[in-house]
Order: structure tokens, then C-alpha cells, then sequence
């Protein structure tokens, strides 16, 4: 039994671990070397077609041909990452993508953008929590945006640039701020 792949699991399922777990170092050895793989791609001059392909090879992330995310990066979970088609994600991307992030088609992402779906339980801090992130079809998350786990953006949203994204955005909607609240309402046509 991979006790590794049990954690990893449990995560994606959005359930509670305990750090303090023996089977917890497995999983999180797999996510130092998820780091270091994102550390050879991100020092390694390539243009954006090389850069895909290295994501594919190195971390296999299964990303649509039309799908491209812009080095430098980093994932700890290359397993819980779910991309669309058309989905672009710019430099400096940060996805702590233990909890799951399912990214819908015709998505563009700003840089230096975080996603995160961990928490910590703030009365036992070695427990991590998960949750996943859903970005709905034809969002667009503007840069050094912070999405927290949890929250789904809704189809054809978009978030300020340097939002603070705490809960759920209602579809054709624009929200910014810290933390984000609606600013607009868009014609969903």
C-alpha cells in the first residue's frame, strides 16, 4: 500500500490531514519534488511551446494543446490540476493545487496570480484542511490576484487585478478589493 498516494488522496478529496501523520512525509516529499521539477522548467530558457511540453513531460499535467501556463511557476500537486481548453495562465503563477483546481475553458489568469485550496485548522495546526477552487468558463482573474480555497468564480466573471478572493463570485459579475466584493454586474450576452 502507497500510503503517499493515500494522503495525496484523501487531499484531493478535500478531506483533513494531519501533518503529524508518518504517512504524511511521503506525500509531502512528493510535493518538494513537484517544487524542484518546477525549478528546472522555470531556469531553463524556453519560449512558450518548449515550456508546455515540459509541464506535460516533467509533471504530467494532462494540458490541452490549446492551454498554456507561463514560466516561472510553481505547483505542489501537479494531480490537482484540472485545465480547460484555451486557458492561459501567465508568469509567476503560484497553485497549491492539494485541494483541487479545476480551471473551465476560454480562462485567462493575470500574473503572479495564487491560487490556494489548503488551510490550516486554527485550533489544531498540524491538521491541514482542503478545498477545492473552480474557475467556471470565461473568467478572467487579473493579476496578483489571491483566490483562497474553497471559492468557485463564476462563468464569465472577472477579478480585479489584486483581489482578495474570500467566497464565491456570481457568474458575469466583476468584483476587487480585500477582501473582493461586487463592483459590477455585467450583461451576461
Amino acid at each position: 500500500m502507497d500510503t503517499k498516494n493515500d494522503i495525496l488522496e484523501k487531499m484531493l478529496a478535500g478531506e483533513a490531514v494531519s501533518m503529524a501523520d508518518p504517512a504524511y512525509s511521503g506525500a509531502a516529499a512528493f510535493i518538494g519534488e513537484s517544487w524542484r521539477k518546477c525549478q528546472e522548467i522555470n531556469c531553463t530558457p524556453m519560449d512558450i511551446a518548449e515550456t508546455r511540453q515540459a509541464i506535460i513531460d516533467k509533471l504530467h499535467i494532462d494540458m490541452p494543446e490549446t492551454s498554456f501556463i507561463v514560466q516561472p511557476f510553481h505547483i505542489d500537486n501537479p494531480n490537482g490540476l484540472e485545465l480547460g481548453n484555451n486557458v492561459f495562465i501567465n508568469y509567476g503563477s503560484s497553485l497549491m493545487a492539494c485541494g483541487r483546481i479545476i480551471i473551465e475553458d476560454d480562462v485567462q489568469i493575470g500574473p503572479n496570480t495564487m491560487i490556494v485550496t489548503t488551510n490550516h485548522d486554527f485550533n489544531h495546526r498540524e491538521v491541514v484542511l482542503h478545498a477545492p477552487v473552480t474557475i467556471k468558463k470565461g473568467a478572467w482573474i487579473g493579476g496578483r490576484s489571491l483566490i483562497l480555497p474553497g471559492v468557485t468564480i463564476g462563468e464569465n466573471a472577472v477579478v480585479a487585478g489584486g483581489a482578495v478572493v474570500t467566497k464565491d463570485v456570481e457568474p458575469n459579475t466583476i468584483v476587487g478589493g480585500n477582501p473582493a466584493k461586487l463592483i459590477k454586474r455585467l450583461d451576461p450576452k
